[in-house]
């Protein structure tokens, strides 16, 4: 097992239980998990909390933590692509970031091999505006089912807005990946929030049984707990271009309510109004970041459940029947634009599939749910 100054600490249990895997600190100005998880540890050792599964606890960005910045170079949380990840053992790059993702992959590559499963992984951030906590996951059904015991509001899907999160790539593989939004980035309730929803995993996930963990009923109050998680889908996303100056408004909060035309933000002098009506999602107060704010709308209970027994029936294979879908590869749709117009994205989300890329004059969907596979 490789040692390392990225891990904040690990317990083992036997090779063939849960595993869960915890990112802290992806973004150097997001501190609140690091801290969070160094609690844990010592909470850990010092009451020698008994352990059924294994835990490891890993730091992000390194260089971009010493120094309080989101990144040094380039955003850690939007190069990993398949791409990217089969260069990286031969890339010589100026960007502290690659250096970073390599030992990160190096990491993450020697816990799969050691641990047999099923592994969790988990990413915490925090937010610049402030915000209840909230997850955000890849739209599988492994995915749903575990964020769904939390019983926190979900955000489905929004890995098709944002190029190369890590949390994406490890999905593509079949595992349990989420990422756990805490609060503000300098809201000490913020620590509180990652250390409670962490101890809730470590329960849910079964790496702890629930009569060793004292202060459950707690956690649970400190995180607010709805009943039952509400789900969330992105309508719209603001992009802020190169060299765009963009300042958002100030007062707003994560999941407001906002009306069609209200005064969102400022670009280069000019007044940015919402397009739609909807729930502002992540308005952006800090310097670095290219995602100016996004509208999201809640998924009806109706579209859950009928995604899933589309999804476990194996309906999606009719999509590869219609004129203008080809199968692409194992997982993937090559689809002719006209007919993308006439299903919708929406309709290939029912099915189980994000879109993913446009090659020449084709779409291309990529199916969520997936089997097991190693990491390459």
């Amino acid at each position: 097992m490789i040692e390392s100054n990225r891990l904040i600490g690990k317990v083992r249990g036997s090779r063939n239980t849960p595993t869960i895997i915890v990112f802290a600190g992806i973004h150097g100005n997001e501190k609140a998990g690091v801290i969070a998880m160094e609690n844990i540890m010592k909470k850990i050792k010092d009451e020698n909390i008994a352990f059924r599964g294994n835990f490891y606890a890993i730091k992000g960005n390194l260089e971009a933590l010493k120094s309080n910045k989101r990144f040094e170079d380039v955003d850690l949380n939007r190069i990993w692509t398949r791409s990217k990840i089969h260069k990286l053992e031969h890339a010589k790059s100026k960007f502290s970031e690659i250096e970073e993702q390599k030992s990160i992959y190096a990491l993450i590559k020697d816990i799969l091999v050691y641990n047999k499963g099923p592994f969790y992984f988990l990413d915490l951030h925090t937010t610049s505006s402030d915000t209840k906590p909230f997850i955000t996951i890849s739209d599988s059904l492994n995915n749903r089912r575990f964020t769904a015991k939390f019983n926190l509001p979900v955000i489905l899907g929004i890995e098709e807005y944002l190029d190369g999160p890590l949390l994406t790539y490890l999905n593509e593989f079949g595992h349990i990946s989420l990422g756990f939004e805490a609060g503000q980035h300098n809201d000490l309730q913020s620590i509180i929030n990652c250390e409670s929803f962490i101890w809730l995993a470590l329960v849910k996930s079964g790496c702890i049984k629930l009569r060793t963990l004292k202060n459950y009923q707690e956690y649970k109050a400190i995180l607010k707990l709805e009943e039952p998680s509400n789900f969330y889908h992105i309508k719209y996303k603001y992009e802020i271009g190169k060299d765009e100056i963009f300042q958002m408004e100030k007062g707003f909060v994560n999941f407001q309510q906002i009306k069609k035309g209200e005064l969102l933000a400022i670009s280069n002098g000019k007044k940015i109004h919402s397009n739609k009506d909807g729930i502002l999602f992540m308005p952006l107060y800090q310097d670095k970041g290219d995602d100016g704010f996004f509208i999201i709308s809640k998924v009806s209970r109706f579209w859950l459940i009928l995604s899933r027994i589309v999804r476990i029936l194996g309906l999606y294979q009719i999509l590869r029947l219609l004129p203008g879908v080809k199968k692409a590869s194992h997982y993937t749709l090559r689809v002719n634009p006209k007919m993308a117009r006439f299903l919708t994205t929406k309709i290939f989300h029912l099915f189980g599939y994000r879109k993913r890329v446009k090659k020449g004059d084709r779409l291309y969907f990529t199916k969520r749910d997936r089997k097991i596979s190693p990491l390459n």
